[in-house]
């Protein structure tokens, strides 16, 4: 069956097997893998162009890298905070519901990476420095930042859009345009990192222009792509789309109360966590920092590597909220459960076949990266200890996928908050001036087993369910009640 007529069984009450459980679960979790890839492919293509013109160039992108990472989860977490009620909407069969939402969505999306943008803008300059770069890595560091500042909206329009998508259950489009930023990203930073150079191929000579930009031309080619294809992924989710195309009715942009409370509590424990989280990152950077430049570069191009080994994970994740949340919006307990607990299952078997292909693969990987043999042979090395985290890693992840789709995410906040902040930093200071870069990824393997674990326990006692659907009750009965005082 199609995922659409799957989809179609969640929202009108019909039975499901579990074989269209595990069918649906896939069929959705497959285009949002490919999507996933294309992303963490976009970087690795960036680390690798980079890593080509030396250690001081990788080490400006990687001192800077964590700092993107807090503005980029905040832009998500504002996404999700509507795109979750539109999954629940969707789920009860209320089309027009969801477009109103979309509608007061992207005024409030836009008005909120305008800020983040322009608070970026200003730190630009200094941020290098405040992290413990070296004086020679600084300026590009501060230029790489500055202009992935300046496009911050078109990230938000990219965020927000693709996230509609998703929890409309279009896996489809999202991934194909992802793909397109994939192939673009190539593209503009062949033009823009490079000279002008003269290529051999079949015994002909082909000349290629050049800017030789440098790290500058990375950011540049970079953001050209995400400009390009976040207006293509908006106008796919509010002119084409089945469910959210604006043009079936008209509606109000305005934003209303009711929608922008509930985009808060869903979206602002998000934020927080990404806030924390990004700023433990750039924490750990900290700690790295003084390690030297080796260090660094190594410690960036590993988490670029790890990056695709987790991508399954965050697919079946971005699935699994999708699901979860058109099945609360159906009021379909039972399915929400069950969707939950395949989707773990399945996101901890892909993750330890990954991880699996991360230790064996490790030194191609990295030969990709850098020419650098101190970089490679310090980053295959930690790579290998994180391997071992995977499994456990992929639980925490469809985890709390699954909490975001039931719009619960307070709790699972503080949980993420405490392992990060008071497991993994805490035992990265503490092994780092006695073990190096081994002694933070040794901790930060460590914290993520810790993390899986506790993020399973909860799952499995089941009273996140309960809660989200007494909620839910509580508020439908509360609007019928207003709604029969209405004259």
């Amino acid at each position: 069956m199609k995922d659409q007529e799957l989809l179609g069984l969640v929202r009108n009450h019909q039975p499901m097997t579990v074989a269209q459980e595990i069918e649906l679960i896939l069929k959705l979790s497959l285009p949002s893998m490919l999507a996933q890839l294309s992303t963490i492919l976009m970087f690795y293509i960036d680390a690798s162009m980079v890593g080509s013109l030396g250690a001081e160039a990788s080490a400006a992108v990687g001192i800077v890298t964590s700092s993107l990472w807090v503005f980029g989860g905040l832009n998500a977490a504002v996404a999700m905070g509507f795109s979750v009620q539109v999954a629940h909407a969707i789920g009860a069969n209320d089309n027009a519901g969801a477009r109103q939402i979309v509608r007061q969505a992207y005024p409030c999306a836009l008005l909120v990476s305008l800020c983040l943008g322009a608070l970026g803008v200003l730190i630009s300059g200094p941020l290098p420095q405040w992290l413990g770069g070296a004086p020679e890595i600084c300026p590009d560091g501060s230029a790489y930042f500055l202009i992935f500042a300046l496009t911050m909206p078109f990230a938000q329009l990219n965020f927000l859009s693709g996230s509609m998508l998703r929890c409309s259950g279009n896996m489809k489009v999202p991934s194909f345009i992802n793909v397109l930023m994939c192939v673009l990203d190539v593209f503009f930073n062949s033009l823009f990192i490079f000279e002008t150079r003269t290529l051999s191929i079949g015994g002909l000579e082909l000349t290629l222009w050049g800017a030789g930009l440098g790290v500058t031309g990375a950011a540049l080619g970079t953001s050209a792509a995400f400009v390009c294809c976040s207006l293509i992924m908006t106008y796919c989710a509010t002119l084409r789309s089945q469910e959210l195309n604006l043009r079936l009715e008209k509606g109000s942009f305005i934003p209303r109360k009711d929608t922008v409370v509930k985009a808060i509590k869903i979206g602002v424990p998000m934020a927080l966590q990404h806030l924390a989280i990004s700023l433990a990152q750039i924490v750990s950077t900290m700690i790295v920092a003084p390690l030297g430049i080796v260090a660094i570069a190594a410690h960036s191009f590993a988490i670029t590597v790890e990056s695709i080994c987790y991508m399954p994970g965050n697919g079946i994740s971005e699935a699994a909220t999708t699901l979860v949340g058109q099945a609360i919006g159906a009021r379909r307990p039972r399915l929400t459960f069950a969707f939950a607990k395949i989707a773990v299952v399945t996101g901890m078997l892909v993750m330890s076949f990954t991880g699996f292909l991360m230790y064996v693969f490790a030194p191609e990987l990295m030969a990709v990266m850098t020419p650098d043999e101190r970089i490679r042979d310090l980053a295959v090395g930690v790579l290998r200890i994180e391997a071992f985290a995977e499994p456990l890693f992929a639980a925490a992840i469809v985890t709390y996928g699954v909490f975001v789709g039931a719009g619960d995410t307070f709790t699972p906040c503080l949980m993420n908050l405490f392992s990060m902040w008071a497991v993994r930093l805490t035992a990265a200071a503490l092994m780092a001036p006695h073990f190096g870069l081994y002694g933070v990824w040794i901790a930060m393997c460590g914290e993520l087993c810790f993390r899986g674990i506790i993020f399973l326990v909860r799952l499995l006692r089941g009273h996140w369910l309960k809660r989200v659907l007494d909620r839910e009750r509580f508020l439908k009965e509360k609007e019928a009640a207003s709604a029969a005082k209405a004259p």
